[in-house]
C-alpha cells in the first residue's frame, strides 16, 4: 500500500445491518457515535448497514419486489404539480425578447 494516504485510526467495531439484524465484528476507521456490547462481554463502536452480504439479493439468492408503479405514481402526481403551475402562470413575451 501507499505509504501516508490510508487513515492510522482502524478499530475493532460491529457492523450491524438494519434490515435483518444480523451483526458481525470487523476493523473499520468510520465515525461513530453508538456502542453495543458484543458476544464477548465487551463493548464495541456500532456501525449501521442498510445492506450487507446476509440481506442483498445477489448474496441470498432471493429477489426482492420494488414497488417501481408506485414510485412512478408518485413522480407523476409530483411533476403534475409543475405542470399545472407552468401553465396557470402568466408566458413571456416573445416579442420584446426577439427584438432586443
Amino acid at each position: 500500500m501507499k505509504k501516508g494516504i490510508h487513515p492510522e485510526n482502524y478499530r475493532i467495531v460491529i457492523f450491524k445491518d438494519m434490515s435483518n439484524e444480523s451483526m458481525f465484528l470487523g476493523r473499520s476507521c468510520a465515525a461513530t457515535k453508538d456502542k453495543l456490547k458484543w458476544e464477548d462481554g465487551n463493548e464495541y463502536p456500532l456501525v449501521k448497514l442498510d445492506i450487507s452480504s446476509t440481506s442483498h439479493p445477489y448474496y441470498t439468492g432471493k429477489s426482492m419486489l420494488v414497488d417501481t408503479a408506485g414510485r412512478v405514481d408518485k413522480f407523476k402526481k409530483r411533476f403534475a404539480k409543475h405542470a399545472e403551475l407552468k401553465k396557470a402562470a402568466p408566458a413571456p413575451k416573445q416579442e420584446e425578447s426577439a427584438a432586443e
